[in-house]
């Protein structure tokens, strides 16, 4: 079973970077093969109506789409919306990609406010792309990772764990 997981932040120093390495992390212990997409380090072009194969990070994007059995989405909370950098990655990829694939998306919100309308707006799009997004969700606040973005608060490893095996158990039970 692969797995890719998204991290949608471009960010340097990025808390979404460490939320998302904590979920591979997870799906990793269980098992599976994880494709690990990060806008911040994977760069993209901004798109343009193509797929744009003359660069080496948007073929890397659409062959782990195309691979992965299931998603994991990670985004950042931007002015009430997913991160721009994670949109763009978005709309790089085709609805065949995604079709009857199960995923789940999480959220780093910033001082104890925000994260809800970012997994609405990732939840959305994902849909319009015909993935299976589970109910399933959760935001997590900077107050929960370290200096160096580690994700430390142990309530929400737990939380992730948990999504991480309910994930795995729907692809599975999907037949992916």
């Amino acid at each position: 079973m692969k797995i890719m997981v998204v991290a949608g932040s471009a960010r340097e120093k990025s808390n979404t970077r460490g939320l998302a390495q904590t979920i591979a992390t997870h799906l990793e212990q269980l098992g599976t093969d994880v494709l690990f997409f990060d806008v911040g380090i994977h760069e993209l072009p901004i798109y343009k109506g193509s797929t744009e194969t003359e660069y080496p990070n948007a073929v890397k994007l659409t062959r782990y789409a195309e691979e992965a059995d299931a998603f994991f989405v990670c985004t950042p909370e931007y002015h009430s919306g997913m991160s721009g950098a994670l949109k763009n990655a978005l709309d790089f990829l085709r609805g065949d990609y995604f079709r009857g694939k199960p995923a789940m998306i999480a959220a780093v919100g910033g001082g104890g406010k925000g994260g809800i309308n970012a997994l609405n707006d990732l939840r959305t799009v994902l849909r319009g792309l015909y993935a299976l997004v589970l109910s399933e969700q959760y935001v997590t606040d900077v107050v929960c990772y370290n200096d160096r973005c580690e994700l430390v608060h142990e309530d929400s490893r737990t939380k992730l764990s948990d999504m991480a095996q309910q994930l795995v158990h729907v692809t599975k039970a999907l037949g992916k």
